[in-house]
């Protein structure tokens, strides 16, 4: 982190309109400081003889940098090779290529994807904008994850690996599409010998995978004994575009992963947040961007990231893009302001090349119930409406809008199909049920096979015999919770204590009715252990494990904790949408992903800044043809 700070430009300032009240005596010499052009190829530029130099402006609302190119002459991106820098110099033409004028398709590179939540919404988004956004690949470590998004992604190139092996491979495979170009169906030979011992010089292409799409390769000792068939094998794979290369990929969406930085994590290395190999992956995500060069990035954390070490891993992700000169916003948003039965506060970094429109921030559509607060250095990103502001914002949507259309389940269901048996009750669940054609806006017949009457995953995560004893004594009530179990009683003080008066009262297991992680749980004040949801209520937050000893996840009124379903749909994800692994494992791909409605949001502000119909200012106002139900009404009226 040291050495990412010391690598900035030390001439490099930013412009900000903020004024302070220093004394004159406080001035200690003039300066010579010159405004320069936005670099087109993210490079370092070439600047006239100044003390400091800037290229940004800088504004505290939602930590800020974005180009004042509009100041200098309106340099677009369809005129780069016309843009000049302020000492002269034409802007090289190659460095330009890799950033054309706006395409109505775009391909986007999911890292870190999970099983496709972030990416899913966004494309979604984005086709409400008019622009038609493709997941074209992604990469995640976690194989069921992999497979859950190619079930309901079969057009995306899948990667199952680390983000750093991936990287590796993009630079690799470069390196071949760099010695065997392709024009106009010819392939020529360029003299770039490969390192011995690197990814490329110790594996041998041994065929092409046509089901797979995908360069099937084997160890060998010698790489040119094959030349001829690496030469068929990049043909394939260069026209089939099975890997980005700088240029290729127009977005970049990833969320690293945060149970180094989750304060459910009571082990951070806070000294040195980095040496974490799970929040080093902030560094493999942003090498990846600093390597393929997109126009947009998107990255996604969890709130601590602004808290944890001072708020360092927040800082240190602002810094990267700004140091690549590419412009950044940063916002905090929670997922109830946009239509979902939980809070989920979520921190989203916006990237965007110097010559396009930095995406703003989608306002919120929904009230919502606050469960907590963001952090109070940061607390200007908060993407939300001023105080005073004219605001027009939908109900709060509680459990009962997303799930009670659901068919009662026990908590040893095992089915993973079964029907829905009554039809939906809310706009929320006519919305949730609809078909992938018919959220992608398509006027055509649903070719996915989808069957709008079968319901999938409605099954929850079996609790210990111990646990399911203790979930069938808790009142089906709002507000019951462990508390309600025998043999404790509740001091003025609010502490849970077993009641001295009585004989200890045991199950038939032998163990106590409330075990002592209950009664010792935040300091014996907590409700949370063995709590049932209401139907009037939000939860704070999915988590990756439906965990009753520390989390309110009981069904209103089943003696069970939610089902995979429903936790999906507390995420915003379609019905459509199937998941793949173990049951564990599925409750772990929702909750590690991005809210599907908040990434719909920001899909559609990507969308229209890549059309150039975005303002300057941070925040937007969403139509309300992205609300669930108007944009239901409006695809159902087509089809």
């Amino acid at each position: 982190m040291d050495e990412e700070a010391t690598s900035h430009d030390k001439k490099r300032i930013f412009y900000s309109t903020l004024m302070n009240d220093n004394l004159l005596d406080c001035i200690v010499s003039k300066v010579r400081v010159v405004q320069i052009a936005p670099s087109v190829n993210l490079k370092s530029k070439s600047i006239s003889p100044c003390d400091f130099y800037y290229d940004m402006k800088y504004s505290v609302d939602y930590s800020a940098f974005c180009a004042t190119v509009n100041d200098i002459g309106n340099v677009s991106p369809s005129s780069c090779n016309k843009a000049v820098h302020m000492n002269g110099n034409k802007a090289n033409s190659e460095e330009i290529s890799i950033h054309r004028p706006y395409k109505s398709k775009l391909a986007l590179l999911d890292i870190y994807s999970g099983c496709g939540g972030m990416s899913t919404g966004l494309c979604l988004g984005a086709k409400v904008s008019g622009v038609d956004l493709v997941t074209k690949w992604a990469v995640d470590i976690d194989k069921s994850a992999c497979e859950s998004l190619k079930l309901n992604h079969p057009e995306t190139q899948i990667r199952n690996e680390s983000a750093e092996d991936f990287l590796n491979l993009l630079k690799e495979w470069d390196k071949l599409c760099k010695r065997y170009v392709v024009s106009d169906g010819l392939i020529f030979a360029m003299v770039i010998p490969m390192k011995r011992g690197s990814v490329g010089s110790n594996f041998r292409c041994v065929g092409w995978d046509m089901v797979q799409m995908r360069i099937q390769w084997e160890p060998i000792e010698e790489l040119s004994k094959c030349e001829g068939h690496i030469r068929d094998i990049v043909l394939k794979g260069f026209k089939a575009k099975i890997l980005p290369r700088p240029g290729d990929a127009d977005v970049i969406c990833g969320g690293p992963p945060c149970q180094g930085i989750s304060g459910y994590n009571r082990y951070r290395n806070v000294d040195s947040p980095l040496d974490d190999e799970r929040n080093h992956q902030i560094v493999v995500f942003m090498d990846v961007v600093n390597f393929l060069k997109p126009k947009y990035v998107l990255m996604e954390n969890v709130a601590d990231i602004l808290r944890f070490a001072k708020g360092s891993l927040g800082r240190y992700a602002l810094s990267r893009l700004v140091h690549m000169n590419y412009q950044a916003r940063l916002g905090i948003m929670a997922s109830g302001c946009y239509g979902l039965p939980q809070f989920r506060l979520r921190v989203f970094l916006w990237g965007a090349h110097p010559h396009e429109n930095l995406p703003q921030f989608p306002l919120p559509t929904h009230d919502v119930v606050l469960k907590y607060g963001a952090p109070s250095e940061f607390e200007r990103s908060v993407v939300a409406y001023d105080e005073g502001q004219t605001r027009d914002l939908e109900k709060t949507l509680v459990l009962n809008d997303a799930i009670s259309d659901l068919p009662p389940v026990t908590n040893h269901e095992i089915r993973y199909k079964m029907s829905y048996k009554k039809p939906p009750e809310t706009e929320f669940q006519k919305f949730i049920r609809a078909t992938k054609s018919d959220m992608m806006g398509s006027a055509s017949t649903d070719t996915t096979g989808a069957d709008k009457s079968v319901l999938y995953d409605h099954r929850p995560l079996p609790l210990s015999e111990d646990d399911y004893l203790r979930v069938c004594r808790i009142p089906q009530k709002k507000g019951a919770n462990f508390r309600d179990l025998p043999g404790i009683v509740i001091g003025d003080d609010n502490v849970v204590r077993r009641d001295p008066m009585l004989e200890p009262i045991l199950m038939p297991s032998g163990k106590s009715w409330v075990p002592d992680y209950a009664l010792n749980f935040g300091g014996g004040k907590s409700t949370r252990p063995f709590a049932r949801l209401w139907w009037d209520e939000t939860v704070a937050t999915v988590l990756c494990r439906p965990d009753p000893h520390s989390q309110a996840i009981l069904h209103p009124e089943q003696d069970r904790v939610l089902t995979v379903r429903e936790c999906a749909r507390l995420q915003g994800f379609p019905d459509y949408y199937e998941f793949c692994g173990d049951v564990k494992e599925r409750y772990c791909q929702i909750g590690n992903a991005v809210a599907v409605p908040v990434a719909r949001a920001l899909g559609y502000a990507l969308g229209m800044a890549a059309q150039k119909l975005s303002g300057d200012e941070p925040l937007m106002t969403l139509p309300s043809k992205l609300l669930p139900f108007h944009y239901y009404s409006v695809v159902t009226i087509c089809i």
